[in-house]
């Protein structure tokens, strides 16, 4: 079977297609948010790179905390359920940070304890996300939907982060973050079309469940150590566009509609990535998947001298391409190599590894930025990036996987 009739038979799957509607409207709408919530903060009186960093770190720091306990209930109960309840804080967190910056009323402890709730749906949502697709999609179609997916939302973040631009210029952050709102709203109503069943209950505590997990995860050295790099790397790629890459935007480069058009670059790059990746066949994914990660540091480099915004474009073009080629690899491969019982587990405490770092590199960055200055901040950013990929190919089931 050709990749083209694969492909046009997982189209056809009702269950595929209603997970890719739902994922793709939500990330049209966080993309709206990623632009939106930034310039929000820096827009409240007395606001700075501090305030900034606080509330980015109080959205993150929750996906964090509460990422194991996602993937203990997601390995207990329906998936799609759960999906579906996270969905909804979403709505809820995004709909009052929505009203609270149209009405000109958003106390900084609000908004904080808002990102924390928005955190907290995230956490929960992304372990089972993570378990879905096989149970939707054959063995031998993973890559292919993994690609699928990533195409739909990354077609979906460009025309979110092109719109954003203008809809903060023109309209405010406000209605960019009420639209963001919305967009949860639709993908709960998509995703209870899944009616994927509960997952059978044991007798075992969640403390057990979270040991059985741990086992599963540090047992494979592939996938620890590709996790330990990306602590480090999300970290730097969160700092980058949560705080300076905005910062450098709003300084040098012209401000909301500069940094529209960067990570919109980057969208057009992921979308080639998922299409590259729907068709590769590559015998090491894991050893590909980490080499991808070198074009990451890029962007930040030419942040730092400011490069002319074209140029950032580029890099940030080749950076989503490769950051797709990482993720359909990198998904397939857990998919297809980690049990279907623990598989939410083992997706969280690989979510958790990741962003261990993220609150802290989110926290520190515009204290940083400050301190020695933008430039210096993400020079250090892309070094971090290069450093850490070169740690993870010293594993030698890493080279070999």
């Amino acid at each position: 079977m050709t990749a083209t009739s694969v492909t046009a038979t997982v189209w056809r799957e009702r269950r595929f297609l209603l997970l890719a509607s739902a994922r793709t409207v939500s990330v049209l709408g966080n993309a709206f948010a990623q632009v939106a919530l930034a310039f929000a903060v820096l827009a409240l009186p007395g606001a700075g790179p501090g305030r900034l960093s606080l509330v980015l770190a109080c959205q993150a720091l929750p996906q964090l905390a509460f990422v194991l306990v996602g993937g203990v209930i997601a390995d207990r109960v329906s998936r799609s359920r759960l999906m579906v309840g996270s969905d909804l804080v979403g709505l809820t967190a995004y709909g009052c940070l929505a009203a609270m910056v149209l009405t000109s009323h958003a106390p900084l402890a609000a908004m904080c304890l808002l990102a924390v709730l928005a955190g907290t749906g995230t956490a929960l949502f992304a372990p089972a996300a993570a378990g879905v697709v096989p149970q939707i999609v054959p063995a031998e179609r993973l890559q292919e939907a993994n690609g699928l997916l990533r195409l739909g939302t990354n077609g979906a973040m460009l025309l979110g982060l092109a719109l954003s631009g203008v809809t903060v210029a023109f309209l405010g952050a406000g209605w960019a973050l009420a639209l963001n709102a919305a967009s949860f709203g639709l993908s709960a109503l998509l995703l209870r079309g899944l009616r994927l069943p509960a997952r059978p209950r044991g007798a075992t505590s969640g403390l057990h469940d979270l040991r059985v997990g741990w086992k599963e995860f540090a047992s494979r050295q592939w996938l620890w150590a590709v996790v330990a790099q990306f602590s480090f790397v999300v970290a730097a790629l969160n700092a980058n566009a949560g705080v300076l890459g905005p910062l450098t935007a709003e300084q040098h480069l012209g401000g909301a509609r500069a940094w529209s058009a960067i990570v919109a670059a980057q969208a057009f790059g992921m979308i080639a990535g998922a299409g590259l990746a729907v068709r590769i066949r590559v015998g090491r994914p894991v050893l590909v998947a980490v080499l991808a990660t070198f074009p990451m540091a890029v962007p930040m480099a030419l942040l730092a001298l400011p490069a002319p915004v074209w140029t950032i474009c580029v890099a940030m073009f080749c950076s989503g391409l490769a950051t797709d080629v990482f993720g359909v690899l990198w998904s397939t491969t857990l998919q297809r190599e980690i049990p279907d019982e623990v598989l939410s587990r083992v997706s969280s405490y690989d979510a958790f590894g990741s962003l261990s770092l993220a609150p802290l590199g989110l926290l520190v960055a515009g204290p940083i930025a400050a301190a020695v200055g933008t430039r210096a901040a993400l020079a250090g950013c892309a070094l971090v990036v290069t450093l850490a990929t070169c740690a993870a190919l010293l594993s030698p089931e890493v080279r070999s996987a």
